[in-house]
């Protein structure tokens, strides 16, 4: 071995001869180089030789501390009671546990600001005390508890019961005072898992590597309903005492909880609305699609597998637009609109059904495969039912949200299996994994033309159902089933640039509406003086058209353009809650403070993160709206979830250190 590793160096550096000591050090080095290959992780691929080496029992998800691998929960059983007093959870977990690995004698869960009172192990039909060590605290990560199974360990599956309390400010749960909500008659507690946040409630596995499935009895106030991402009964009675099953196995972050002053309104026989008294009727029909929604999706994806699928409508606290828990989506009021016009909302919540629900990403590396894939069903629905000329606007729109964003992110942040370096898995929800993902779908389908693809996708929800999934292994399976079956349609270097390299391929579809030509005609007569505002004609434009007219105008217009715009229009009393944001900002990049009231309203009473964060960035570009962006801050944040107080407290703090 030494002579053959010399003579290699001799005839590489074209020398005669070379000290010993000098091959050792270079076959050390050349051993270090090896080894980092492996370790590092390169976030682009370019060479087409790219294939997977890793499959998704030997891949470690970095944001969790569980020894998954090795032994992972099969079943959960919670008990837990709800304190609105004291702003915490209660009881315990039962965790059935599967063992991979022979002679495991740990079990490590994650937990984040949890007060673990006990631990303990099942063995031969007894309860008996564990050991058991709680881990430093990271900031992201929590706590690892690492569970002693060495008394306990056969190779049949074991069951650990930890008791538990949460804290007063858990990530995963907020809390709502009753003045604080639409009904003004109950406190209100909802969860929100995705994508660490499980650990700040339940000790658990905290990834989508690992799928379980749960019981749960739930004890509260008597006059609170609880509802859960499992079979809820519409006949359950307001008694305190809540049980639940999900007999399909999910990953911990799709198991969801609300405690509130909720009444139920059916849609169909397997739809319907969870929501305060002054919401209900108003959500319901606003929502009464969604049964011709399944029915497409089912038509075009397969079969819809969860049972009931019906709606809670949160309080606008809520931080997200939709959050997609099987059987009972949790969904923002700001898109309850009166016409209609923002239910693509719902269609992409139910679409998480098939893609993300049924198969999961595997880590949030791999996010763009739940997010990209449902965005792309999501229109598919919207097309079905409303017709191509609103599912054509629904693309424009995001597609240039997305482009805006790919001149904001760093370049490294703008691919599908993005490197997270170890930052917040939050930030991990940008457009990228949603409409770039939605992108490299719809260049599939245009490649091998719909029947094939949607025969591909059906294809890919069986093999895969109730599994989770990486890129990797998801490219392998589309190389075997759609690339070798259809060759000189796509090759595998055009795949490999759409996933692991930065922005968008130069040949990207640009779908455009002829809706937004006929706007953006308008907008030139407009802009050039050739028509005055009067007359727009604009009496059958739709919100869609709305939105794209006041994205694109320009942020340079005078104050009396502004003043005319809003004369005639009253944008800044819109009771559209998304064409109130397009037009705050608007008004903030022109310096239009007639907006100013209106805006602090908005800000003080809708806690979307997709809906303030743009404006609070808009706002601290100037000292005074810095002042005022912090002064509103102070009297929303009680009422802002945690994951909207971060994103603002982030904002506000880069912005601090220029005044």
């Amino acid at each position: 071995m030494f002579s053959r590793i010399k003579n290699i160096i001799m005839q590489q550096c074209d020398i005669k001869d070379i000290k010993p000591g000098l091959v050792l050090r270079y076959f050390l080095y050349l051993c270090a180089v090896i080894l980092s290959c492996h370790l590092i992780s390169i976030p682009a691929h370019s060479s087409e030789k790219y294939s997977t080496q890793q499959s998704s029992t030997t891949y470690q998800d970095e944001y969790t501390y569980a020894n998954y691998q090795d032994v992972s929960i099969e079943h959960a059983y919670l008990d837990l009671a709800v304190n609105f007093e004291q702003h915490i959870i209660e009881g315990f977990v039962d965790l059935t546990l599967n063992i991979h690995k022979e002679n495991t004698d740990e079990l490590i869960l994650d937990t984040r600001d949890l007060t673990i009172q006990s631990v303990l192990i099942n063995t031969n039909n007894q309860w008996v005390n564990a050991k058991y060590q709680l881990g430093q605290t990271d900031e992201i990560l929590g706590a690892k508890l690492i569970v002693n199974l060495t008394n306990s360990f056969n190779k049949q599956v074991q069951k650990v019961r930890v008791y538990y309390q949460s804290a007063s400010h858990a990530s995963g749960l907020q809390w709502l005072t009753a003045e604080q909500t639409a009904s003004k008659n109950q406190p209100f507690m909802y969860s929100q898992n995705q994508p660490v946040h499980a650990r700040s409630w339940i000790p658990i596995q905290d990834t989508p590597s690992v799928r379980m499935t749960y019981k749960a009895r739930i004890r509260s106030n008597k006059n609170v309903l609880a509802v859960m991402s499992a079979n809820n009964d519409p006949n359950t009675p307001k008694d305190g005492d809540y049980s639940f099953t999900m007999p399909q196995a999910i990953p911990a972050y799709l198991i969801a909880l609300a405690v509130g002053d909720l009444h139920f309104q059916a849609m169909s026989d397997m739809t319907g609305v969870y929501a305060e008294l002054p919401l209900l009727d108003k959500a319901a029909n606003e929502f009464n699609n969604t049964q011709a929604m399944i029915d497409v999706t089912e038509k075009l994806f397969g079969g819809y597998r969860w049972g009931r699928y019906d709606l809670l409508i949160l309080p606008p606290s809520f931080p997200y637009g939709g959050m997609e828990n099987p059987r009972l989506s949790f969904i923002t009021p700001t898109v309850i609109a009166g016409d209609k016009s923002l239910v693509n909302l719902i269609a992409h919540e139910l679409a998480h059904s098939w893609s993300g629900n049924l198969v999961t990403n595997e880590t949030w590396r791999d996010l763009w495969l739940n997010e990209g894939v449902t965005s792309y069903i999501e229109n598919r629905i919207m097309e079905e039912i409303f017709g191509e000329s609103r599912a054509l606007m629904e693309q424009s729109l995001s597609i240039q949200h997305l482009q805006h964003q790919l001149t904001q992110l760093p370049a490294n942040e703008t691919i599908l299996y993005v490197d997270l370096g170890g930052k917040n898995p939050d930030e991990a929800f940008t457009s990228i994994p949603y409409i770039k993902g939605q992108l490299f779908f719809m260049y599939l389908e245009n490649a091998y033309g719909r029947a094939v693809f949607d025969k591909f996708l059906v294809q890919y929800f069986n093999d895969h159902a109730f599994k989770s999934v990486s890129s990797d292994s998801f490219m392998t399976y589309m190389e075997a089933n759609l690339l070798n079956k259809h060759p000189d349609k796509v090759s595998k270097k055009k795949v490999v640039e759409w996933i692991f390299q930065q922005g968008l391929p130069t040949d990207t579809l640009k779908p455009t509406s002829n809706k937004f030509r006929l706007v953006d005609a308008q907008s030139h007569l407009l802009l050039n003086a050739q028509i005055k505002v009067n007359q727009l004609v604009t009496s059958n434009w739709t919100v869609h058209e709305w939105l794209y007219f006041i994205n694109n105008l320009p942020r340079d217009l005078s104050i009396d353009e502004m003043i005319t715009l809003d004369e005639h229009f009253d944008f800044t009393n819109s009771t559209n809650d998304e064409i109130s944001h397009v037009w705050y900002l608007l008004a903030l990049s022109n310096n239009y403070r007639v907006i100013m009231p209106k805006l602090e309203q908005y800000l003080l009473h809708i806690g979307r993160r997709k809906l303030i964060i743009p404006l609070y960035k808009a706002l601290v570009k100037s000292e005074s709206g810095f002042n005022f962006a912090t002064k509103v801050y102070t009297q929303a944040k009680p009422f802002y979830h945690q994951l909207a107080r971060n994103s603002v407290e982030m904002v506000l703090n880069e912005a601090k250190l220029k005044y």
